[in-house]
């Protein structure tokens, strides 16, 4: 019996010697463990006097941890003591036990700290779902008052600062919150996004060596006199927005550049029955891998919920020897409305757009057509009209391409780009140094910022000239903001649950 006992105390109380165990129920999915102290005496709390005289016994029910599958409660067996000392107010006292739980509680201490635990990641009823499972048996409001419990985090002074402003009445006031840059947690909300409340604020929290901002001039003013030995970093995210905006100025004043050069001037391209280019290679491809289905004895229904195709589409690839007979522009469908296209066509062009009115022309003319044949047609004659040009990329389509890395451009998009560009020289040349500005950033080479002032400067491009001479003006941060890993990403996602809350 005494080495079973010394068992549990070693599985139930490992690190508690001041407790032993004295008898082990298991019935009905729960182990009951019967405990007492196994010390001589205790210590007043009052006076500190020892005393071993034992006033009276009682029991507390305390659930700890799960023991595999089941249920643990410990009934401890506490003592109160009585104090001989004359001179202390306190009479009795009861044995403390302060490694296994805390006075009046109903839970050992380390079911507290897993309660703590679940509270701080889950809350109130999402963690009580999960103290059901894992066998704890805690209640939402257990939980949240653990929470509560808790003391508040000490704040410690954060080495990397981020600064952000966000409106608490928009266009109107503006209040400023401080994050650390490493915990991604806010630190302090300022009232106003002036210079002085930061400087102050640096001059009260001495040790930030990083300061990561937007380019407003106020924080950079802050920052200088309340840290001045700090670094400051120009947020990567501002500088590409800034970008932007200056490559959308350069597209607009060569806005001429975007439309195409009229059908007259361009050289006439000679007819051809074989289809090339990008639909044709999906042709090609689509028609291979029907044909490689039906050779490993596929049916064309199970090819079809296989690709996710509609039936009449594979039926039409696996019908058709050669790709090329899948082209419609090869393989022309005939049509009852093909005799009377060019009378519909010359009716149109002389000014009759009403359906009606054609369709009862063409039955008066013994057609055997429908209604529906003639609307389709007109509706054709009405969305490409003859000698329409096409409708040339607008500013922001072409900003967009320009500042979008180029894998995440489509072949439509590339094409367009590239006729863009060499129809203009100015802007190949502003695609060329939002590609140099691109791998600056994404490579951390902020050293070669300097030579691409330069070379933007030297090119006169209207919005990207004053963006890059306007960099000079914040040139250390900037720098620092292309070389260093830090960025304004935790102050971002702070404002951003701010809106939300507002929201």
């Amino acid at each position: 019996m005494q080495s079973r006992a010394s068992s549990w105390e070693s599985l139930v109380f490992d690190g508690i010697d001041d407790v032993g165990v004295d008898a082990v129920t298991v019935a009905s999915g729960m182990v009951e463990v019967a405990a007492g102290g196994r010390t001589a005496g205790a210590s007043c709390p009052d006076c500190g006097g020892f005393s071993s005289q034992v006033h009276d016994r009682y029991q507390r029910r305390l659930k700890d941890l799960p023991l595999g599958a089941r249920g643990l409660v410990i009934r401890l067996t506490v003592r109160r003591f009585l104090c001989d000392a004359g001179a202390c107010p306190r009479r009795t006292f009861a044995e403390p036990f302060t490694l296994l739980t805390a006075p009046y509680a109903r839970f050992t201490a380390r079911l507290n700290r897993a309660l703590e635990q679940v509270g701080l990641a889950l809350a109130g009823r999402a963690g009580a779902r999960l103290a059901a499972h894992l066998g704890f048996g805690a209640g939402r409001m257990t939980l949240l008052r653990r929470v509560m419990a808790l003391p508040d985090p000490q704040f410690r002074t954060p080495r990397v600062l981020g600064v952000d402003d966000f409106a608490t009445r928009r266009g109107q006031v503006y209040s400023t919150v401080l994050t650390c840059g490493e915990s991604h947690r806010v630190v302090d909300v300022l009232p106003t996004r002036e210079a002085g409340p930061l400087a102050a604020w640096l001059i009260d929290h001495p040790g930030v060596e990083v300061i990561c901002r937007d380019r407003a001039g106020a924080y950079a003013e802050g920052a200088r006199r309340g840290a001045p030995d700090a670094v400051q970093v120009a947020d990567r995210f501002h500088l590409w927005q800034g970008l932007g905006r200056a490559v959308e100025t350069c597209v607009a004043a060569h806005r001429d550049c975007l439309r195409p050069p009229p059908q007259d001037e361009a050289p006439p391209k000679p007819p051809s029955t074989d289809p090339v280019g990008r639909r044709a290679e999906r042709k090609r491809a689509a028609h291979a891998l029907v044909h490689e289905l039906l050779a490993q004895g596929r049916s064309r229904r199970a090819i079809a919920r296989h690709l996710g195709w509609g039936l009449n589409t594979v039926l039409r690839y696996a019908a058709a020897e050669h790709w090329q007979d899948t082209v419609r522009g090869n393989r022309p469908r005939p049509s009852r409305l093909d005799p009377h296209k060019p009378y519909l066509e010359q009716r149109f062009a002389a000014g009759c757009t009403s359906v009606r009115q054609l369709h009862g022309e063409l039955l008066a003319r013994n057609a055997p057509v429908t209604y529906a044949m003639v609307r389709a047609h007109i509706a054709a004659l009405r969305g490409t009209p003859s000698g329409t040009p096409t409708r040339p990329p607008t500013v922001r389509q072409v900003t967009g391409w320009l500042t979008r890395h180029p894998e995440t451009l489509s072949e439509d998009e590339r094409a367009d780009l590239k006729e863009v560009q060499a129809r203009c020289p100015e802007l190949d040349a502003a695609a060329q140094h939002v590609r140099d500005f691109g791998e600056i950033l994404g490579r951390r080479s902020g050293a070669r910022l300097s030579t691409w002032i330069d070379a933007v400067d030297a090119g006169k491009l209207p919005g990207l000239t004053g963006f890059a001479l306007h960099l000079l003006r914040d040139f250390d941060a900037v720098t620092a903001g292309l070389t260093l890993e830090w960025s304004s990403g935790s102050v971002e996602g702070a404002v951003n649950r701010i809106k939300k809350i507002k929201r």
